[in-house]
């Protein structure tokens, strides 16, 4: 800026010099910003595309297919906590089988008379 430019700008307000500024940009730093500005839309697209937004619209809109899903996921809870239970059951059965031939003092009595009732109940 020659000096006539300089003692110019120090009258204009802040928002003037501004737009001063913004009109002497080079034509390529607005070209680059235009470019960055699509690459992070583009991005975001992406993104957007790999969250499956369309997906979940819907089946937050379809009562339908949320009732199903609601069902299934249901059921599939239901079945995993029944195999769950009886699969940690059952290693806690054979854990204290081995203690009670291990024939520990107390504890050993204990679990055998634990067992009596489960044999008599079978």
């Amino acid at each position: 800026m020659s000096s006539v430019e300089l003692k110019s700008n120090r009258n204009m307000s802040p928002k003037d010099q501004q737009k001063t500024e913004d009109i002497h940009e080079h034509p390529f730093e607005l070209r680059h910003e235009v470019k960055n500005l699509n690459q992070r839309l583009e991005e975001i697209t992406k993104a957007m595309e790999s969250a499956e937004f369309k997906d979940i619209l819907e089946n937050y809109t379809s009562p339908k297919k949320r009732i199903i899903a609601n069902i299934t996921a249901g059921i599939a809870r239901g079945l995993g906590m029944s195999v769950g239970t009886v699969v940690v059951l059952a290693l806690i059965g054979w854990i204290l089988s081995f203690i009670v031939d291990m024939n520990l003092p107390g504890i050993g009595k204990y679990i055998a008379e634990l067992q009596g009732y489960i044999d008599a109940n079978k």
